[in-house]
């Protein structure tokens, strides 16, 4: 399938950018590193099997609570965090992540996931920072950075997700002509699009509107 033309890649661009990322989805800015810690809670919850609409819902009841840092996790406790996951549906996994956001908390007071974005030289850095964390895995790490990119940290590869629904979508990403956040946000909402659309064939709702890329395709096998 052969590329679209400038004029038709600005269009799809400008759908596209009209949509919210991930993070904005939850009131929260990642070019401000005091976002990052919140941020990498809602990661957390959006890297469990579970879906991305029970993961924000969580992330959102979470933060209408004021637990927003590592100190407020603290106040809560336990049994405080247990009873707000199971409202957003963590039922399953509700024990696991509670334990796992204290771990978070404990791990990273007060600025230090600040200090450790913005002193890495690497992504690998980061990741070799956080999972060091119990409970926290790769893809956690991965979640977290892949919305920021150009944020203030070490420079953050384009993920396979944002690279995947931008061949759907026939944007080629190197012959954009934009600035380094309005291209990373372009990127955290084509992660969306593959998340929420591509990869569960719902195009009928793509964010691409009449230029989505999945018509016709079959549904992709479920991937964990």
């Amino acid at each position: 399938m052969g590329g679209r033309s400038a004029a038709a890649q600005r269009e799809i661009v400008h759908t596209l950018l009209a949509q919210k990322t991930y993070p904005e989805r939850l009131g929260l800015d990642v070019s401000d590193p005091g976002d990052w810690f919140p941020w990498f809670v809602a990661a957390s919850l959006f890297a469990k099997p579970i879906s991305a609409a029970a993961a924000r819902t969580t992330a959102q009841l979470l933060f209408k609570e004021g637990i927003r840092t590592p100190a407020a996790i603290e106040r809560r406790g336990w049994d405080g965090l247990v009873t707000i996951l199971d409202l957003g549906g963590y039922v399953r996994y509700d024990f696991s992540t509670a334990t796992k956001l204290l771990a978070i908390a404990a791990a990273l007071p007060r600025d230090r996931i600040r200090d450790i974005v913005t002193g890495a030289s690497s992504a690998k850095d980061i990741e070799e920072a956080l999972t060091k964390i119990k409970g926290v895995g790769p893809k956690t790490v991965a979640i977290f950075l892949r919305e920021l990119r150009d944020a203030g940290g070490p420079p953050i590869p384009v993920c396979e997700e944002a690279r995947t629904a931008a061949r759907r979508l026939r944007l080629d990403l190197r012959e954009l002509r934009m600035v380094d956040r309005e291209r990373s946000r372009l990127e955290s909402i084509l992660v969306r699009t593959w998340v929420e659309h591509c990869k569960r064939g719902r195009w009928r709702d793509c964010p691409a509107g009449a230029w989505c890329g999945c018509m016709g395709r079959p549904r992709p096998p479920a991937t964990r």
